[in-house]
């Protein structure tokens, strides 16, 4: 069995005071900080880049996991790398070649991931995971944090979660991202996610209790 492992989405936090949260989340016992990279393509929103993560890691030992909602991600795998991202993720949509994209994240001794949106057929995951070293599903629609989960990524995860543990892939952990809150937080680690996403779970109210309730669900 996995780890439990929580990633606060810096999406939520104050950027004006990011240093000042990451090291709330250091405090409160985060594991992963997840940052949300996004074009204005791909998706409708727009938020940071390169440069972010460089700062970002000048401040902080935790991984950073970096999540690329954005169009031709293969473009810029080396400018996050150098930045300082430890996990990088991508979208099956977005890249044209997306094995020869987890082998050039691989080279640069980084995580690699693929991302399936709420109702991208999961057999992009079966064929992509063992070039993979975490598969996140999107448990809403990407762009924008706040979000309502969608509940049938329970459905989702739990098929995801057998065909990994029956085709020698256990060793490979689900990520789950929006909507993750205390309230369903255990519902979500039973169905097989063991990296949990979090940004207003997390930021909303007192940080290191949502944590530790997340957690230990």
């Amino acid at each position: 069995m996995h780890p439990i492992l929580i990633a606060p989405s810096l999406l939520s936090a104050d950027f004006v005071n990011l240093e000042r949260d990451v090291k709330r989340c250091e405090q409160a016992g985060a594991d992963i900080l997840h940052v949300d990279v996004m074009d204005g393509t791909f998706v409708p929103n727009i938020t940071i880049g390169p440069p972010v993560v460089a700062a970002l890691r000048r401040v902080t030992d935790l991984p950073l996991d970096c999540h690329l909602m954005i169009q031709n991600p293969e473009n810029h795998i080396a400018a996050f790398a150098e930045a300082g991202a430890d996990w990088i993720s991508l979208h099956v949509e977005a890249c044209t070649h997306l094995h020869r994209t987890l082998s050039v994240i691989k080279e640069y001794g980084k995580k690699a991931g693929v991302v399936l949106n709420p109702l991208t057929p999961l057999d992009y995951a079966y064929q992509a995971a063992e070039y993979c070293d975490f598969i996140l599903l999107m448990s809403v629609n990407p762009g924008f944090g706040g979000q309502q989960f969608i509940n049938s990524f329970l459905r989702r995860c739990s098929e995801l979660r057998t065909f990994l543990d029956t085709h020698g892939l256990a060793h490979i952990p689900i990520e789950v991202d929006g909507g993750v809150k205390k309230e369903n937080a255990r519902a979500i680690i039973e169905a097989g996610a063991s990296i949990l996403v979090s940004g207003s779970g997390v930021f909303s109210g007192n940080l290191a209790d949502n944590i530790y309730a997340i957690k230990n669900a």
